[in-house]
């Protein structure tokens, strides 16, 4: 790279080796020294988790309705409730109203959760989010780092061990939710599932789990992007990442200069 001022619409590009890793610019400082941004999201994931977001927050609170019309996984004689929240907290405002917003984002949960599997399947780009092998000795010490203050793990790709670990977890619980909520929509017609879940009461649990699953993404998630700060955030936002905590990058580069 030649030693000249770089501009972000007169960059120096680089492709990323078969791991699929965010393509990286560099910028010039006023003080005459370079650093480095990487753009993590395209356009397309970006859209799909903020809609996801949308649509899991309408189906969770429009999900807890439904469930206090019914809150009990048995035979209700002897009439007891297995857990009771205060309906103030949930969306609908009766279990009619709570089935109308559920059906609805039901169906846009679905749609930017293919959009977001097929894109990724598409650009190889599941290979920085699909938790491995090779990640399994990686967690404990991330873990360590977010929830017991222990020190920082180097980090080398665009999403650490337990990162993956997270979103991969959420992948199997949008599938196991979009299955059982299905079954339970449409009973008679996706009758012959029933039984491979054990029961319809079974397909009731599962489908209650999965939504404890996703409050506890949502949690932890909230607690990554709190400890990783506003770069991390923004990236989502606007899909440039300016400080990644990335160090390690390998890379096929094509450098295409500024005449």
């Amino acid at each position: 790279m030649s030693g000249k001022a770089v501009t972000p619409s007169k960059a120096v590009l680089r492709t990323r080796s078969a791991r699929f890793e965010p393509p990286e610019i560099a910028y010039a400082l006023r003080a005459g020294g370079e650093r480095k941004a990487t753009y993590e999201h395209s356009f397309a994931i970006r859209f799909t988790h903020w809609l996801n977001a949308i649509a899991l927050f309408v189906m969770a609170g429009s999900g807890l309705r439904i469930y206090l019309a019914f809150p009990a996984f048995g035979d209700k004689l002897p009439p007891h409730d297995f857990f009771v929240f205060p309906g103030r907290y949930t969306i609908g405002g009766w279990l009619g109203g709570a089935l109308q917003w559920h059906f609805t984002f039901m169906w846009l949960f679905m749609a930017s959760g293919l959009v977001y599997v097929f894109y990724q399947l598409i650009t190889g780009t599941w290979r920085q989010v699909i938790f491995a092998p090779r990640d399994v000795r990686r967690v404990w010490p991330m873990f360590r780092h977010y929830f017991l203050f222990g020190p920082k793990p180097e980090q080398s790709e665009s999403y650490n061990s337990l990162q993956k670990l997270a979103y991969t977890s959420t992948i199997l619980l949008g599938v196991l939710s979009t299955i059982t909520g299905l079954i339970l929509y449409k009973s008679a017609q996706l009758s012959f599932l029933i039984p491979l879940f054990g029961g319809y009461r079974s397909v009731r649990i599962l489908h209650f789990l999965s939504l404890l699953g996703f409050l506890a993404f949502v949690a932890g998630h909230i607690v990554m992007v709190i400890a990783h700060g506003w770069n991390n955030f923004q990236s989502m936002l606007t899909g440039w990442n300016f400080k990644p905590e990335y160090t390690k990058i390998q890379s096929t580069e094509t450098e295409a200069e500024d005449e």
